[in-house]
């Protein structure tokens, strides 16, 4: 059976675009908003954390009730449903930092990104000018395409805190939900020079360098995330994307296999699972297949905004022959992740059995264009390696 994707692509398959920026956006948010309220309570802050003014309030208030409010919101993923709490908050006297942060978390979170610059550019100067402030600013430039700007409030946030993982990790999903490959390698480098030793930086890196057309430049990072952190669930990720660069399918599918089987069933690891199934050449009637579909189907329930476990799926459908329900998740993933030249080539198929020409051709368009820019983009990377 002819693969689904190639090795590049696959490579990228286990690190999610959008819907892990918004999990990212949500994790970020539980370990900000903790502290703002904290300060917002007149409690004590975590150490290292830069004191920031803010109003006091009682616990009874309306400012720490709506903050307070907001914040769970925000640490459950409900960013839209805890805008208006937040914005409340502010209006009855909370601290500014406290509502800038979160609001611009949301706003991130929710592609918002003009209102989400607005809010902390506000924050950007004296006491409020923190890593946290900067490294979300860095999202809200990409997301809106001020691509200097990003660059410039990334480092300006690794200046400040330069041995916080957490924060180029943070950028390595921004970078991969923007498709802005060359900055995430970029700031990889900038972290390692800072970290050497991390294996999630190591990793990310790898998977930057495939997404760009360098697999032999990515193996090596793979092998070193390995060495850097044996046994742990990052090291058996890089060995993945090594057995897939070697062509060694069966040996990543038992790698995969054994996480899940050591109880590692989060929506992710069970979308890589369904995916190198398939690229293993799973078919209809296949043990294998019908495997492919049942983990497939937990992940989409467990996350349905991955895009990832959408465009598998909906892969696994036009398998079926089940058109129409390929479709319904083909054009999710095309809306998590519209320049996916798979989504397009899946859909082309998909609307053509089902007799619509005329988005069948549309969908072949956009593929086109895709590729085109895909390999404009692949060139200018190899040319400037060559430099």
């Amino acid at each position: 059976m002819q693969s689904m994707f190639s090795k590049a692509q696959l490579a990228g398959g286990c690190r999610s675009r959008r819907p892990v920026r918004l999990a990212v956006v949500a994790c970020c948010a539980s370990l900000l908003i903790g502290s703002e309220y904290m300060r917002c309570q007149g409690q004590s802050e975590p150490s290292g954390t830069a004191p920031i003014p803010s109003a006091s309030h009682g616990e009874d208030s309306e400012a720490a009730r709506e903050l307070k409010l907001g914040s769970s919101l925000t640490r459950e993923g409900k960013l839209q449903e805890a805008i208006p709490h937040l914005l409340s908050a502010r209006s009855a006297g909370a601290s500014a930092y406290a509502t800038g942060i979160d609001l611009g978390i949301c706003y991130i979170g929710t592609g918002r990104y003009s209102e989400a610059i607005a809010e902390l550019e506000a924050l950007r100067t004296g006491e409020t000018a923190t890593a946290a402030v900067h490294n979300l600013l860095a999202q809200a430039y990409l997301g809106d395409g001020q691509v200097g700007r990003a660059w410039d409030s990334f480092l300006a946030a690794s200046a400040l805190t330069p041995n916080d993982e957490k924060l180029y990790a943070y950028m390595a999903d921004a970078c991969t939900d923007q498709h802005r490959f060359e900055m995430g390698l970029r700031a990889m480098d900038v972290g390692i020079g800072h970290i050497s030793g991390s294996a999630r930086l190591h990793y990310e890196r790898g998977l930057f360098l495939a997404q760009l057309g360098r697999l032999e430049d990515a193996r090596p990072e793979w092998d070193r995330a390995a060495q850097l952190a044996p046994g742990s669930y990052i090291a058996t990720l890089s060995l993945v994307q090594r057995d897939l660069y070697d062509g060694k399918i069966s040996e990543a599918t038992e790698r995969v296999l054994a996480m899940v089987s050591a109880g590692n069933r989060d929506h992710q690891t069970l979308s890589l699972l369904g995916t190198v199934l398939l690229h293993a050449g799973a078919v209809p009637g296949d043990p294998n297949f019908v495997q492919a579909q049942a983990v497939l189907e937990e992940a989409a329930r467990s996350n349905p905004e991955y895009s990832a476990t959408q465009i598998a799926l909906g892969r696994i459908y036009l398998l079926e022959e089940r058109y129409g329900e390929a479709v319904e998740h083909l054009e999710i993933g095309r809306r998590l992740e519209p320049r996916n030249p798979a989504v397009y080539s899946n859909l082309a198929r998909a609307y053509h059995h089902l007799g619509d020409q005329q988005k069948s051709r549309k969908m072949n368009a956009e593929l086109g264009k895709l590729l085109e820019q895909q390999k404009l983009r692949t060139e200018g990377a190899s040319a400037g390696s060559r430099r």
